[in-house]
């Protein structure tokens, strides 16, 4: 599965670990993530999200 990287301040989200504190489970692939969850760091919207290289 492939991470994906805020635009705004670099935070990573890699799929394996997920965001649990988000109530995202380890696991879950970026597309599966509800619209409105948001950066766990900053708070931008998930479609500030890029693919990471």
């Amino acid at each position: 599965m492939k991470k994906y990287v805020c635009s705004a301040c670099g935070y990573v989200y890699d799929p394996q670990l997920g965001d649990p504190d988000s109530g995202i489970e380890p696991g879950t692939a970026f597309e599966d993530i509800p619209d409105d969850w948001v950066c766990p760091l900053c708070g931008v919207a998930k479609s500030e999200f890029e693919v990471a290289d």
